[in-house]
């Protein structure tokens, strides 16, 4: 009974499978660990890949310290208005708007600034900004009145009389802020939002009525 039981035929052993193969499908074992560690490695590159395109956009888009602008936006009015175009002369308050642009995606913080206007090179006036911020991806508006009182030296300067007359008086304004732009509460960097405008206002539409926007041509730079 005991030899009948030895030589018990398994067909499974004879033709060469094992359980094991009837269960994997007939493939080795250790190619199938070979296939899993492919496929985990390429979803391991594609995750190493998709993350530094995140970090690369990242710090392209928000990590990317910029300069702000800084601009004359425009004249909002004139409380004092005396032009002489026969003197000549002109003593002039005008309440002027300037815009800090703050394209960075956190707050620009700066000190106080001045800015110097002038007629063909000769200063004519200047005002002061004082410290602030501008918020992130925000247009910061200040509200500043201007002073603009003719020199003595240009009391004989033909390009003024002639100016005058013609009833448009150019100027230019130049300023520097600086500041700083803190990103993420923790990077910050030193920046500087150089001005350099010029404009014109109108004499012969102010000899009528006040002047507001539309009487003068704005920053070249406009916000």
């Amino acid at each position: 009974m005991a030899d009948k039981n030895q030589q018990t035929y398994h067909p499974a052993a004879a033709n060469g499978y094992s359980r094991n193969d009837a269960e994997t499908g007939g493939v080795d074992p250790r190619e199938l660990r070979r296939q899993k560690q492919k496929k985990w490695a390429l979803y391991i590159i594609a995750f190493v890949i998709f993350q530094t395109g995140i970090i690369v956009l990242f710090t392209f888009t928000v990590m990317k310290f910029r300069t702000p602008k800084f601009r004359v936006r425009n004249f909002r009015s004139f409380d004092t208005f005396d032009v002489q175009p026969t003197t000549p002369s002109f003593n002039m308050r005008m309440n002027t708007q300037f815009g800090v642009r703050n394209t960075n995606f956190g707050p620009f913080k700066y000190g106080n600034t001045t800015v110097t206007f002038y007629y063909r090179g000769t200063e004519v006036g200047s005002t002061t900004l004082r410290k602030s911020k501008a918020n992130f991806r925000a247009t910061k508006k200040v509200n500043v009145p201007v002073d603009l009182v003719m020199p003595t030296t240009l009391a004989s300067n033909a390009d003024l009389i002639s100016d005058l007359n013609s009833g448009i008086l150019p100027l230019t304004s130049q300023a520097k802020m600086n500041g700083k732009v803190e990103i993420m509460f923790i990077f910050k960097k030193k920046r500087t939002a150089n001005m350099n405008c010029t404009m014109e206002i109108n004499i012969s539409l102010k000899a009528s009525r006040i002047s507001s926007a539309s009487d003068t041509r704005m920053c070249l730079d406009k916000i």
